[in-house]
């Protein structure tokens, strides 16, 4: 039996073209725009490298050339990216062997971190703060945000009727496409993203005074014409930590608080996941890490206290 010639195409064309096949349409325009953006880097960094000339080491250098710029996180998700494609390359004979096999991931130094997260007695000083009139405006969607752990986009496709009063729940079944010139909704990030999220009385009790004059079809935050900016958002969010004179976050830091709020209060990491919309406890497991550690140290201490008890 005759073995199939290996490819001779160049690497970021089969790249482009692995991209068109299985992700165009198959994956959000936020995801797909990266797989575009490691194209373009791949062009970039090796724009004559044939596939009959990938192999563990060619592929390597890549890799070091790329982590020269980038942190090693960075790195890591551009390796992602291409190891999807060369696994299908292999499998239709295009390349001999995994090149990505046993891939060591380098990143140049990473730059100071700022604080992602508020402490308990931070956020409660922000939410004191909050203009929160009987008319909805942006300081109720950092309330909700805080209160949930929503994400950016599944909080402005809020409309009242997602709003439960019986169930004391919100549920979470879209998002908005706030990136476009007009606005529009879309499906949630994943499957599991589809939840409902359980509130205290109080918010409830809030938002049921704040949406009452709205259609249970209406857009809760802004009018559906409205151009949302992510940033100018995030500037009133940052406006408010100056003046209060506490760590500068983003909106998504408001969810990162949330989740590391819950977590201190030993809600379990399943839980947390759930509520935050994450496909598995893995993604919620790497993100908080930190804490997760934290949390350990303080339950050995518990342990080796019970077991100091025993004796």
């Amino acid at each position: 039996m005759s073995r199939k010639k290996l490819s001779t195409k160049l690497f970021y064309k089969y790249y482009l073209e692995w991209i068109h096949l299985y992700k165009d349409n198959a994956v959000r325009t936020v995801t797909l725009s990266k797989y575009y953006l490691v194209y373009r880097q791949l062009k970039k960094l090796v724009p004559d490298l044939h596939m009959n000339e990938l192999n563990r080491k060619t592929y390597q250098k890549i890799l070091n050339i790329y982590a020269q710029n980038h942190e090693k996180q960075t790195t890591l998700d551009f390796h992602h990216h291409l190891k999807a494609s060369l696994f299908d390359a292999v499998d239709d004979g295009f390349i001999e062997t995994d090149p990505t096999r046993r891939s060591i991931i380098k990143g140049c130094a990473s730059k100071k971190k700022k604080k992602k997260f508020l402490n308990l007695y931070e956020l409660q000083l922000f939410l004191r703060s909050l203009d929160l009139n009987e008319k909805i405006n942006w300081d109720w969607f950092f309330l909700l945000i805080a209160k949930t752990g929503l994400r950016f986009a599944e909080a402005l496709a809020l409309t009242p009727s997602d709003f439960d009063n019986e169930k004391q729940c919100i549920t979470i079944n879209k998002s908005w496409n706030y990136k476009e010139k007009i606005g529009h909704f879309q499906p949630t990030k994943n499957e599991s993203s589809n939840r409902t999220v359980m509130i205290d009385w109080q918010l409830m009790q809030q938002f049921e005074n704040g949406i009452k004059d709205k259609g249970k079809d209406e857009l809760i935050f802004f009018n559906k014409t409205d151009r949302i900016y992510n940033s100018t958002i995030n500037k009133k969010l940052n406006d408010y930590c100056l003046k209060l004179k506490i760590p500068q976050i983003s909106i998504h830091g408001l969810r990162h608080t949330h989740a590391s709020l819950l977590l201190y209060e030993g809600v379990s990491i399943a839980s947390v996941a759930k509520r935050l919309g994450h496909a598995d406890t893995t993604t919620t497991q790497e993100t908080y890490i930190h804490i997760i550690k934290e949390l350990e140290n303080k339950d050995n201490d518990k342990i080796l206290h019970h077991l100091s008890r025993l004796t």
